[in-house]
């Protein structure tokens, strides 16, 4: 049997661990203090912490490198200007340390009018300015329960990368978080996620290619606990995990981060799901 390079590469498709902090912690003080928690407590695994925008110098001090470092939001409308409350993608390249910017973020859509087009061109910009995009596609409660989840995920993916080349999308992380399973407790079914992120992962293929697709990472997020990240990493098409309220506390973080891999049969089970197509 012939096996490509694609497949095996798909096949062994790295970890990623991201935590969103959100609107979090209170201060500096307790930012700070997380930040040199993860930094003691942090698996050897790619991770990735989205802190406050007034905190992402002192938490990429405290975590001297122990986890990667992203911001929650940047500026598509302009690098300089009359633009209150902005975060400019110019002010991030200067604090030196991020790497990725998030796009899409549910709550970014909902409560701050993140449209599809913004979002697109935050991740125009992202690129740009030479950050990785994390880009955030999902249904609400409403749509799953009306069966258009597929659809949603889908225009909102090919909304998000108009204009992205295939060789920019190995620098895309995509991320799928069904709303409704948001800070409500509620979790996605892992076998249910796998069939979204496969046909994530097939939007992807046509609209790049199959090697592309197999390429990109596609992250769970939605209530993600200790409890649940290893059934969820089990999954073919799940390659991380997007964690909010749980990225909080320090022990349970590293303790998603630090899921239980199952070096033989998880990346067996990727090679022949693969091999099938």
């Amino acid at each position: 049997m012939v096996v490509s390079l694609a497949v095996l590469s798909d096949a062994l498709r790295a970890p990623l661990i991201a935590g969103n902090w959100k609107c979090n912690p209170a201060s500096v003080d307790d930012a700070v203090a997380l930040a040199t928690a993860l930094h003691a407590a942090a698996p050897e695994r790619e991770v990735v912490v989205f802190p406050p925008s007034p905190y992402l110098e002192p938490v990429a001090h405290a975590a001297q490198g122990a986890v990667a470092l992203g911001a929650q939001d940047a500026c598509e409308l302009s690098d300089a200007g009359a633009f209150t409350g902005a975060t400019s993608f110019p002010m991030l390249e200067s604090l030196g340390g991020v790497t990725y910017v998030l796009a899409g973020h549910s709550e970014r859509r909902s409560l701050f009018g993140d449209d599809d087009a913004a979002v697109k061109d935050k991740v125009r910009k992202t690129l740009d300015a030479g950050f990785a995009p994390m880009v955030c596609i999902g249904e609400t409660r409403e749509e799953y329960e009306l069966g258009i989840t597929d659809d949603v995920c889908a225009v909102q993916l090919c909304k998000a990368l108009t204009g992205v080349t295939a060789a920019e999308l190995e620098r895309v992380v995509v991320a799928y978080e069904p709303v409704w399973a948001i800070g409500t407790g509620l979790t996605c079914p892992p076998k249910v996620a796998q069939k979204v992120h496969e046909r994530i992962r097939g939007r992807l293929a046509t609209m790049y290619s199959r090697e592309a697709a197999d390429g990109c990472r596609v992250l769970y997020g939605g209530s993600v606990t200790p409890a649940t990240i290893d059934a969820l990493m089990a999954m073919a098409d799940v390659d991380g995990a997007l964690v909010g309220g749980a990225s909080l506390d320090a022990a349970a973080f590293a303790k998603i981060a630090g899921f239980t891999e199952r070096t033989g049969w998880w990346r067996t089970k990727r090679l022949l799901k693969k091999l099938r197509r």
